[in-house]
């Protein structure tokens, strides 16, 4: 039996059990959309603008072990689009974004809602297909998800003219695809994973790094594992908060720009740096030159042979997947500690001591008050009032480094933000992706006046599909992160970072149908965030009214060195 276009697309994300499909409808879907209709296997949400749907599908994906899928259509609906797909690709997130395009015989020709797709993409996906010939679209959908998923994973784009959605051919999904120029390394070479247990085994000041593609490759189980086999302290980047238990004394806290004290002394001294799915990108090492002036041994595990010695020279690569190359190393450790090999016992404790010692600088300590709002006792609030089991998702700014510092993450996947690209706007659309990818759990937004409403029009989209989500803004009246660095690099003349503005979020979130509430009081944060908690079944968007004047310490200002943090205002 023959099928249109738009069938087998559809027949396809069922075949893949995909249950959510995010976007927004326009001419050169419409066929799409009519099978849609038709069937209620896929459930499409719908959004209030493009962007939202590619940040919606990510944060899916983000929170789940699911491929997040959004569609969109030609011109405008793909341009929308851009930044949600480079937001995906620069932190390596699994999805399919599937574009409708004009008529075959029309590209090129600037028809109307016509853009180059395949040429604006390339730059921001791990692989684009435009597909010309209904024949080829199964397949073509097949290496998508299979691309998609394997390797290192990223966003692919599949555009789809108009005709060959209603073009007809028989339908044949294939059960596997493989191709001769895409065959990622997963198994680690024995022998380099081998060295690096000697390695590991003979440290004396030993750290173990680890990033995103800890949590991507489902390797928390075998972090936690390798962590506790040999009492070495770890780290989590930004991205890979969660993948190693906060609560543990053995985490030192997030490294780089905003991290602890501790953690980025002990980055700068260790001995051995055991980097798994961790990329030594800027925010995290500071500047290459002084993070290479103290020798150091670097084992470096990545499924993306580019990603090793591309900012630092490593001693020991290992290409390959993050969870087998972690099963093998945990064998091989093992096994040579049977054999008598042991962590340096002596040189451990002494380690310890001196970690311990930086750590009683207590670098993320901040005076508490009762006349002012302190973000940082908001976020902790939440944290604890939630249990450390929330779903947080973050916009971009001052928040996200207060989340991020004070939320500790004991599980991952639950941590949503967008690292890489440093996109504005993404934590609401991240807060409804992940409801839908975990129905049954708490998703909390943390935010700012700023951020929240580069994509607030999505606020109608939760109340469309009843999205109870809980909105932690915390308004400063100010671009907060764009104020620090201009009271810190630029004299403090505040060039545009001011926001006096502001619309009454509490009426605009009630015109959308929500809870608002509007909290300016230390004594009423709990009060509020305890009765926003118990609205089960209601989006609530809680305004508090924080202090101006916080920034957020330690940093690492930009060109310079991991060890040379400001801890405070009186470090200016």
């Amino acid at each position: 039996m023959e099928m249109t276009g738009a069938e087998i697309l559809v027949k396809c994300l069922q075949e893949e059990k995909i249950e959510h499909l995010f976007g927004y409808p326009g001419g050169a879907v419409l066929y799409i959309y009519d099978e849609i209709f038709k069937q209620d296997k896929v459930k499409h949400i719908l959004v209030r603008h493009e962007q939202a749907a590619v940040h919606a599908a990510d944060a899916y994906s983000r929170s789940s072990k699911k491929t997040g899928v959004c569609i969109v259509t030609s011109g405008p609906g793909l341009t929308n689009a851009v930044t949600g797909i480079a937001t995906a690709y620069m932190d390596s997130i699994p999805m399919v974004i599937i574009s409708g395009q004009v008529p075959t015989h029309a590209i090129g020709l600037d028809a109307f809602q016509e853009c180059d797709t395949v040429g604006i993409t390339r730059p921001c996906v791990k692989h684009n297909f435009l597909v010309k010939d209904v024949k080829d679209l199964a397949t073509t959908m097949k290496k998508a998800f299979h691309i998609a998923t394997t390797g290192r994973p990223g966003p692919v784009l599949v555009d789809v003219p108009k005709d060959v959605t209603r073009d007809r051919c028989k339908f044949d999904y294939p059960k596997s695809v493989s191709m001769r120029s895409y065959n990622p390394v997963v198994k680690g070479h024995s022998g380099q994973i081998k060295k690096a247990v000697q390695m590991i085994l003979g440290a004396e000041r030993p750290m173990i790094y680890t990033g995103g593609g800890v949590i991507l490759a489902n390797a928390a189980e075998e972090l936690n594992e390798l962590v506790d086999l040999l009492g070495y302290p770890c780290t989590n980047t930004l991205m890979g908060l969660g993948a190693y238990r906060a609560s543990d004394k053995k985490f030192l806290g997030m490294p780089g720009m905003h991290g602890t004290y501790e953690c980025n002394m002990a980055m700068q001294h260790c001995d051995v740096l055991v980097a798994i799915g961790a990329r030594f990108d800027d925010r995290v090492i500071g500047n290459p030159k002084h993070f290479a002036q103290n020798p150091r041994k670097i084992i470096h595990v990545d499924i993306d042979p580019s990603s090793i010695s591309k900012r630092v020279k490593v001693d020991t690569p290992i290409v390959g997947d993050v969870k087998e190359v972690m099963a093998e190393l945990l064998s091989q450790l093992k096994e040579a500690m049977v054999a008598g090999q042991k962590p340096a016992a002596k040189h451990l404790e002494s380690w310890w001591k001196q970690i311990e010692d930086w750590r009683k600088l207590d670098c993320l300590g901040y005076k508490n008050s009762t006349e002012v709002i302190k973000p940082q006792s908001v976020v902790e609030t939440v944290w604890r009032l939630t249990k450390g089991d929330a779903f947080v998702t973050s916009d971009v700014g001052q928040h996200q480094m207060w989340a991020a510092q004070y939320y500790r993450f004991d599980k991952p996947r639950r941590w949503i933000n967008s690292g890489g690209l440093g996109t504005m706007g993404v934590g609401l659309p991240y807060a409804m992706g992940v409801k839908f990818a975990n129905p049954d759990s708490e998703v909390v937004c943390i935010t700012g006046e700023a951020s929240i409403q580069m994509n607030i029009q999505e606020l109608s989209t939760c109340q469309q599909y009843r999205i109870p989500v809980k909105i932690v803004n915390l308004n400063n009246r100010y671009l907060g992160m764009v104020r620090q660095w201009q009271e810190i690099e630029y004299g403090s003349r505040y060039s545009e970072s001011y926001m006096d503005s502001l619309p009454d979020f509490v009426k605009l979130a009630e015109s959308y149908g929500h809870v608002g509430m509007r909290i300016e009081k230390p004594a009423d944060v709990e009060p509020a965030i305890k009765e926003a908690l118990a609205l089960k079944d209601r989006l609530v968007f809680m305004d508090f009214i924080t202090d101006q004047t916080e920034n957020v310490w330690p940093m690492v200002q930009a060109g310079k060195g991991l060890t040379e943090m400001l801890l405070g205002s009186e470090d200016l």
